[in-house]
């Protein structure tokens, strides 16, 4: 099967350049990752989803390669920078799929400029954060202070992915690290995410929403569980919910195939 080539560019959003990687021709598709930032995140996704769109995946202001050491002040921030990308691309609409944080940076785009949205995926999303939800990231916020990026990183591996899909993957806990490790944006970049994740709570206003959405999760997500997903679905009049058997919280990386095509069926409608 043939390659679709991908387009590098650097964008500039005033403040800071953001990395972009466009893919395929036809519609507008922007891929938005979560807490980590990185549009890698998608990899499993881009070559299926461009044959039919054109996809464009970015690193986050201070993530990746784009402008380092930008914190971000919650996710209306960084959905502002989302809006800002597509000013300077000269995309005046487009379907949006935001995984975990990226679903609430979509959140605050279908509320506040909903014309700029034809389509909204939320990805193991959630609307406003529970006792289980902040205790989660108050514990990892003081295990990155306490104990370093590396331990930080590790538990949210584990956390993020089912033992049955990791554990074949480890043979070797540093070698398999590294990667995650060489990508982390620093502790004040990474403080100012965990900061957004905590804050971000649009519950009283998500039956606003009129944008045509997909929320999409999985029974075994360990950091936003099903129940956040389903939460959405109710709140957002008309939404579909589709809930996967398995995929912990990087369903799209762990249980591609499945999600792929439930995720491009809501998009083809």
């Amino acid at each position: 099967m043939s390659v679709i080539p991908t387009d590098i560019q650097h964008i500039d959003v005033g403040d800071a350049e953001i990395h972009v990687e466009i893919t395929g021709n036809g519609p507008d598709l922007l891929l938005v990752a979560g807490l980590g930032g990185r549009g890698a995140f998608w990899n499993n996704q881009v070559q299926d989803f461009a044959k039919d769109f054109r996809v464009i995946t970015f690193d986050h202001r201070g993530c990746g390669n784009s402008t380092p050491d930008k914190v971000v002040y919650g996710a209306e921030h960084m959905a502002q920078d989302v809006l800002a990308l597509m000013d300077a691309m000269e995309i005046k609409k487009a379907s949006l799929v935001g995984h975990s944080t990226g679903g609430a940076i979509g959140q605050h785009i279908a509320l506040d400029q909903p014309a700029r949205l034809t389509k909204l995926v939320l990805s193991c999303s959630w609307a406003g954060p529970d006792t289980y939800l902040t205790e989660l990231f108050r514990t990892r916020r003081e295990i990155l202070i306490s104990c370093g990026p590396l331990a930080y990183l590790t538990m949210g591996t584990y956390l993020a992915m089912p033992s049955s899909h990791l554990q074949p993957q480890m043979t070797s806990a540093r070698a398999f690290m590294e990667e995650r490790l060489a990508a982390f944006p620093g502790l004040e970049v990474e403080l100012s995410r965990i900061n957004a994740v905590y804050t971000h709570d649009l519950r009283s206003r998500l039956h606003e929403i009129a944008t045509p959405t997909l929320c999409i999760g999985s029974m075994d997500d360990q950091i936003t569980p099903p129940g956040f997903t389903q939460e959405m679905g109710d709140l957002i009049q008309g939404a579909e919910t589709h809930l996967l058997d398995r995929g912990g919280h990087f369903s799209p990386i762990v249980s591609t195939e499945i999600y792929n095509k439930r995720v491009l069926e809501f998009l083809a409608q």
